[in-house]
């Protein structure tokens, strides 16, 4: 629906660019209204399932330190696996990442294209801990490598390749197989979805009080609606939540 709603939009002001010019153009059937985007079917994992997956002892440390920075920075993966070590600011517990419909910057001559607008995600102390174990005595190329250097007929760019390990980047697509083999219950397929730590961590700010503005602030989304869409209490904050309606201080039968 979004990309219908897109190109509705774009065919809307190209025929309005060309009404204002007096040129003549076909309207738009009446049925062709904009679509309102359905909610998401994403869940929102509990924290301590979340603590609970990290905490397993076969899941590696890569895995480990992947699901918890994209937990506590709520960043897409596909804006995460493209780290380099080199992007990471340790101090300050961020990093500088090419977001999801990101526009390169007015280019000059010389620049090249690959020249991005970027913009900061924030971690915390449960990343802090694991990238230095993660990365040990590296100090350049992708923060998450495989553990095997690429097969002779496959060609890697070499951004994608560690210069010290020869290790090359992981991919999306592995790293959403190891999730999926982690968490699968019924078979292939049925487990968690990278995208679910970004609705986690959205989810859990929000049930602590976080505002509207902040969490937009964290996520990065430019629309109101799209943040709605990705907080999914659970019914315990409701519950919690409806606690502050008791009469007088009591809480939850704390009353006389």
């Amino acid at each position: 629906m979004n990309t219908w709603n897109a190109r509705r939009a774009a065919v809307l002001s190209w025929l309005s660019w060309c009404a204002e010019r007096g040129f003549d153009g076909p309207e738009v059937p009446a049925w062709a209204k904009r679509l309102t985007p359905p909610d998401s079917e994403t869940p929102a994992r509990s924290k301590m399932a979340i603590d609970r997956l990290i905490a397993r002892r076969e899941v590696h440390l890569r895995e480990k330190c992947f699901y918890r920075m994209l937990y506590e920075t709520v960043a897409r993966a596909e804006e995460i696996l493209p780290l380099n070590i080199e992007d990471l600011d340790f101090a300050g517990r961020r990093a500088l990442v090419k977001a999801k419909g990101t526009q390169s910057k007015a280019r000059r001559r010389g620049q090249v294209r690959e020249d991005f607008v970027l913009e900061p995600v924030y971690w915390d102390a449960g990343t802090a801990r694991l990238l230095p174990r993660l990365l040990k005595n590296r100090t350049r190329g992708p923060v998450f490598v495989t553990h095997r250097r690429p097969g002779p007929g496959k060609v890697v760019s070499s951004r994608d390749v560690c210069p010290d390990s020869g290790l090359a980047r992981l991919s999306y697509g592995q790293a959403r197989a190891l999730l999926d083999e982690h968490t699968t219950l019924h078979g292939a397929g049925t487990g968690w979805d990278l995208h679910e730590f970004r609705h986690s961590g959205l989810t859990h700010l929000g049930e602590q009080r976080a505002s509207l503005l902040m969490l937009m602030a964290k996520s990065r989304h430019k629309k109101a609606e799209n943040v709605r869409r990705y907080f999914k209490p659970s019914p315990d904050a409701i519950a919690e939540l409806t606690s502050l309606l008791a009469p007088g201080d009591t809480r939850r039968g704390g009353g006389t």
